[in-house]
């Protein structure tokens, strides 16, 4: 234990509290077990180093990396008991998803040591919510995304931006007052601004790399599925990205790539808990997806430029900013009358020239414009969409 301390204090040590996710305020971090999701790189591992650094005593806390070879020969349950009983109160897990049987012993330690407090993070989406069925009545669970525009304009510019809401955005009132032209900066952000990546140009590397870990590793070992399924993702997410925003034919594709129907409905599934695409519903869907898909996405603009590049649709990364933006606080599903619908709001998505002959001038129908860096009665700034979080 005496090594798991020392690696817990140099990465305290080195840990930065400048600047705080979105997500950092709303955690319950006095529940009993806390578990935080989301994909790889956005920042979960920071975060709770951030709140252990500002809020307890290192000596009644522990950090520790599933993956870490202590772990090869001694169990998680058993690091539990010895910490519990040198009077430990606080015991955060990172990437708990590589340790096997993770929801099982989760679930020993809840039950068998009733004053530790656990925290487990988990960069694959997709395990933890395999996993989670058995700790639904013990833990909470919430889900951190990348970086907002927002965020971006803190984390990598020091401008502290509020966040705006959803009534407020469509009300015009959203503002940048420190920033004379925002559209420069929120260009940088579609390509290299999702990810809170420290160093700016190796934004692609590792990005590139998060992607190839996600189809060849966390995907597959969810899904028990073999070294040959992980090229048929790659495929898939080839045509995806050259063919977004798509209304898939499901059917059509499942031959390309030479499955079946109902595995491609999988293989779809899993790629967005891994927070590589998205799909846009017809209705409210659930974790299953029980809305019939209307259009598929990449999840956010940086993946499009990193897998396509340059040769991005506008249009494809217009709809896909706003879409990846207004998920995290509102349920967005298609519209039969434009782009997106959200509430009883209805959203087209386009460029400075965009005209809105197909929008009903109901007080609830918008044009959302990039290009522009101000709104006026429904038309509204893209950029705004990025301050919600």
């Amino acid at each position: 234990m005496e090594t798991l301390y020392q690696k817990f204090e140099t990465l305290l040590q080195n840990t930065s509290t400048d600047f705080k996710r979105y997500l950092y305020e709303k955690v319950s971090w006095e529940s009993k077990m806390v578990g935080i999701i989301g994909a790889r790189g956005v920042g979960k591992t920071t975060m709770i180093l951030q709140y252990i650094k500002q809020n307890l005593d290192s000596k009644k806390a522990l950090y520790v990396s599933a993956d870490d070879m202590y772990f090869s020969e001694n169990k998680l349950i058993d690091l539990a008991d010895k910490f519990y009983k040198n009077a430990g109160e606080y015991l955060f897990i990172d990437e708990i998803h590589k340790y096997v049987n993770w929801s099982r012993e989760l679930k020993n330690i809840y039950d068998a040591y009733p004053t530790l407090k656990v925290v487990f993070t988990g960069s694959s989406v997709l395990d933890i919510l395999k996993g989670s069925s058995d700790l639904s009545r013990r833990a909470i669970i919430y889900k951190l995304q990348g970086l907002s525009f927002r965020e971006y304009l803190n984390f990598f510019h020091n401008y502290d931006i509020e966040v705006y809401s959803l009534q407020q955005i469509v009300n015009n009132e959203a503002k940048i007052p420190s920033i004379e032209h925002p559209i420069p900066l929120f260009k940088d952000y579609l390509k290299c601004g999702y990810y809170p990546f420290e160093v700016e140009n190796e934004m692609n590397l590792r990005l590139g790399q998060i992607i190839v870990q996600t189809l060849e590793t966390d995907i597959p070992q969810y899904a028990n599925l073999n070294v040959g399924t992980s090229r048929k993702l790659k495929h898939l997410l080839s045509i995806i990205a050259q063919s977004v925003p798509f209304k898939p034919n499901f059917t059509k594709i499942a031959e390309i790539i030479n499955v079946s129907r109902n595995s491609l409905d999988d293989y779809f599934l899993y790629m967005e808990q891994a927070g590589l695409i998205e799909q846009l519903r017809n209705e409210t869907s659930g974790i299953r997806g029980l809305g019939k898909v209307g259009k598929v996405y990449l999840d956010n603009t940086n993946i499009i430029y990193n897998l396509v590049g340059e040769k991005s649709n506008l249009g494809n990364i217009r709809e896909t900013f706003f879409f990846n933006q207004m998920r995290v606080n509102n349920e967005v599903i298609s519209s039969k009358t434009a782009d997106f619908l959200i509430d009883n709001y209805t959203f087209e998505v386009g460029g400075g020239n965009k005209r809105q002959k197909q929008l009903v001038k109901d007080g609830k129908s918008f044009v959302v414009k990039d290009d522009i860096e101000f709104g006026y009665q429904n038309v509204i700034p893209l950029w705004a969409f990025g301050l919600n979080y």
